[in-house]
């Protein structure tokens, strides 16, 4: 272990990139921000286990970069990775980050802090030579006051961070290492709005008026006590709603928490549909001067879960469609982008998403952020482990420490957040069949409440109730019935399902006195691109949970068609079909909305990326989104497949989803196959030809007129690349990205199914290309490279931008083929 004192001696002198000032707050600016990135010219090690142990010195190699940063995205995928195939086959270790700064002078009589929202993991942070603390969690954020260590003027400072990722396995998916997510120096006076300070509610909300509670906790760090005037101000866009001010006496080194009330007139309400916000800044002014400004974002809306209606908001019922998110971003590792998560809800968004469940851990801010801004409802989940592990090196071994105060910062973090309405205390914990459990949910429950009463409570169990009942008949008889213990305790104000959606229709008689959600649903199974001959045979991939997965397809590969499932879940179409009926079933979030790294369900190495996506690993949708896209949107909706490039004559099962028709028409080659309608609950259409090169075409019709027609064409050998950018112009922050596709054609621009060519990606101008990937859960092939292997015809290629205006040219070349050339914008 580092020692500090053994630092000193050394005498270690770092280089340094960045002058920091501290951020200046102007009465003149509404919304001045008390905080500056400090993301910018860190210096990074990581330590060669054998040489370096867990130590620096004056000889350690550092290389340059920004923050946020995850080493481990950037190592090759190793089958004897301690992390297992579960964490990705990518390994952890011990990093260490240094970055040296300047403080200006006149800050001297403030208040400097440091805050990191989230470092993977057991991170100890050092400044000056001293030691300011450890933490654990890599998923919550934390900060440090360091005023007392600093220099000030011309004087450089260092700043330490140690990381230590090395004892593995400790996730049961891919965690990712290092500082990655953003760092913030924050500059105060001593009288200021204390971090997470504010906390806004909604009592009472209609259409004509809503009140708004405003309790805000103000530090004093002066050594006197001090009469100040606190003003909070709500504001819609840029335009004054209302005021209140308050005078207040705090004593020196003390806290108090101030409470105010305000009403809004008319209010715009907060919804799914029309996620509209309001902003409360909250200054403190000593002598008629404004020393400190807080921002708060907040939303007004009313709802609540009906044990018969399920989920109402703002007076109407709404279903809740939503999906279960790991934090991974694919090719970018666990580092956080702000344009990367966006494009993440955007495209669920356009699938019908209105639900994100951030499995099993506090997620980034700024997915928070976002979610307020797009409209998702939020189940924001603590924990994945309570005391008993799950995995040998997991938060489990950190718990009784640190699991109130890990709680306590998610709570004060995450409570104003519009999109927030249900608060999950853990997914599939062993402790919930015993009594133990049941005395640390009610602990949990007690932390929970102390800190917000206006979301209810829940967990993801699983099951919540167990009934030995035929699959097939689904005869309910109560003597059959056990319940969960924790399901039963009455610690919970919703009733949390993960899976058992046989069960869902029993609910009310299972529990009369609590409403339902599902928190984790479906588990199916698929690779984008690829197609069993048969389609209309659900398989169970693996046959049992606890038993390894024997069999299987060529390469790995899962059938995508909606007919594989885990043994635990269902298929995308058989709990959606529960769902959709009762009005009493508030909602469900699908496991997952996109692939992820690691746990690559049903199989093993060489796989080492999920196959539950609804959206592959590379923002590709797989063919059950479309099914979605026709059920949870106002969408008009075609969707055929599979791809029309097969051997003469073989059957080929052609699926339609499709919605505001009465009837799908298939034609081969002009001749029409045959009409089909959905019947019952059906949520799916299928013809089984045979195959006849040319072109395959779909017509939906109602009452006669046709609705939509889609085409699907038998390609031809590969001869072209085409990139098409999700944007052409990005800013030059040194953040923004595009993400650009790659579809490798034939002759006559038809998408090439089957094709797998290797494409290499060259940049010129001020930016970078910082990820490469097809989707596919079995490619070993870095994210971070200059190349990568196509699946089922396509490919993404990740460019950021640099600091400079100017434009990008992205070339991308495949022996054999017609290379392509896009521009992309900075400015």
């Amino acid at each position: 272990m580092v020692q500090l004192t053994s630092l000193k001696k050394i005498g270690l002198l770092f280089a340094g990139f960045l002058l920091i000032t501290a951020c200046k707050t102007s009465t003149n600016e509404q919304f001045s921000s008390r905080k500056v990135s400090f993301n910018a010219d860190w210096s990074f090690h990581l330590n060669d286990s054998i040489i370096d142990k867990d130590t620096i010195g004056a000889s350690t190699k550092w290389r340059t970069l920004d923050v946020p940063h995850d080493w481990s995205i950037e190592g090759k995928f190793d089958e004897k990775s301690p992390a297992g195939y579960g964490g990705g086959a990518l390994n952890g270790g011990l990093g260490w980050y240094k970055k040296t700064f300047k403080v200006a002078a006149e800050d001297s009589t403030k208040i400097t802090s440091i805050t990191f929202d989230g470092v993977y993991r057991n991170s100890e942070v050092w400044v000056n030579g001293h030691y300011l603390g450890k933490r654990p969690n890599g998923y919550i954020g934390f900060q440090y006051e360091i005023s007392p260590y600093l220099n000030y003027g011309d004087k450089n400072n260092e700043i330490i961070v140690k990381v230590d990722n090395s004892k593995q396995p400790n996730s049961r998916w891919y965690s990712g290492s290092g500082i990655f997510r953003n760092v913030w120096l924050e500059t105060t006076d001593k009288l200021h709005v204390a971090q997470w300070g504010t906390y806004i509610t909604t009592p009472n909300v209609t259409a004509e008026k809503a009140s708004v509670s405003i309790e805000t906790t103000i530090k004093n760090q002066y050594k006197e006590a001090k009469k100040a005037t606190v003003t909070t101000t709500i504001f819609k866009e840029d335009k004054k709603v209302t005021s209140v001010t308050q005078y207040i006496t705090i004593n020196a080194n003390g806290n108090q928490t101030l409470k105010q009330s305000a009403e809004v007139e008319n209010p715009t309400l907060w919804s799914d549909e029309n996620p509209e916000l309001y902003t409360a800044v909250t200054e403190i002014s000593l002598d008629d001067k404004i020393i400190d400004q807080y921002k708060t974002t907040f939303g007004i809306r009313d709802f609540k879960f009906d044990l018969n209606k399920g989920f109402i908001l703002n007076g109407k019922q709404v279903k809740i469609k939503g999906v279960c998110m790991h934090h991974d971003l694919g090719p970018l590792g666990s580092a956080i982008n702000t344009r990367a998560i966006e494009r993440q809800l955007e495209i669920l968004k356009e699938m019908g998403v209105n639900g994100i469940r951030t499995s099993h851990n506090p997620p980034a801010p700024e997915l928070l952020e976002l979610c307020d801004k797009m409209g998702f409802i939020v189940m924001d989940e603590a924990f994945d482990m309570w005391k008993q592990t799950k995995t040998k090196y997991d938060y489990a071994n950190d718990w009784d420490k640190w699991h109130k105060q890990d709680l306590i910062d998610q709570l004060l973090r995450d409570r104003n957040h519009a999109s927030i309405f249900m608060w999950s205390i853990g997914n599939e914990i062993p402790e919930q069949w015993n009594e133990t459990g049941i005395e640390i949910a009610k602990d949990l429950a007690s932390i929970t409440r102390q800190y917000d009463k206006t979301r209810p409570l829940t967990a993801g169990m699983n099951p919540p109730v167990n009934m030995n009942i035929d699959e097939v008949t689904l005869q309910f008889e109560k003597k059959n019935v056990s319940i969960n213990p924790l399901a039963g305790s009455g610690v919970l104000d919703l009733i949390g399902y993960n899976y058992a959606h046989q069960t869902f229709e029993h609910h009310l008689k299972n529990f009369p006195k609590t409403p339902f959600i599902a928190t984790e649903t479906t588990s199916g199974l698929q690779t984008r691109g690829y197609y069993d001959a048969v389609s209309d045979a659900i398989k169970k991939w693996p046959v049992s949970w606890d038993k390894k997965f024997e069999g299987g397809n060529p390469g790995n590969t899962v059938s995508a068609y909606d007919q594989v499932q885990t043994p635990w879940g269902s298929t995308h179409e058989a709990t959606w079909k529960i769902i959709k009926k009762h009005d009493f079933l508030a909602g469900m979030y699908v496991w997952t909305g996109f692939d992820y790294i690691g746990e690559p369900t049903p199989y093993e190495w060489p796989s080492v990326s999920s196959y539950f996506g609804i959206v592959d690993l590379a923002g590709f949708p797989k063919d059950v989104y479309y099914m979605y896209q026709s059920e949870w949107t106002d969408k008009t909706v075609l969707h055929i497949f599979p791809h029309w490039n097969w051997k003469a004559g073989q059957a080929v099962d052609v699926w339609a989803y499709y919605n505001k028709a009465d009837e799908v028409e298939l034609f081969v080659n002009g001749k029409s196959v045959g009409k089909r309608a959905k019947k019952g609950d059906d949520l799916h259409v299928m013809w089984r030809i045979p195959f006849e090169a040319g072109t395959l075409k779909a017509i939906s019709r109602k009452g006669g007129k046709v609705v939509l027609e889609k085409e699907i064409k038998t390609a031809g050998n590969p001869s072209q690349l085409k990139l098409t950018a999700d944007k052409s112009t990005i800013k030059a922050d040194k953040n923004d990205l595009s993400f650009v596709t790659v579809d490798i054609l034939d002759a006559n621009g038809t998408l090439v199914p089957n094709a797998n060519n290797e494409i290499n990606f060259s940049l010129k101008g001020n930016g970078k290309i910082v990820g490469v990937c097809s989707g596919d859960p079995v490619s070993h092939e870095s994210y971070k490279g200059n190349k990568h292997t196509a699946l089922a015809g396509k490919c993404l290629v990740v460019i950021q931008s640099g600091d400079t205006s100017g434009r990008l040219e992205l070339t991308a070349k495949a022996n054999g083929l017609k290379q392509s050339t896009i521009v992309i914008t900075t400015e």
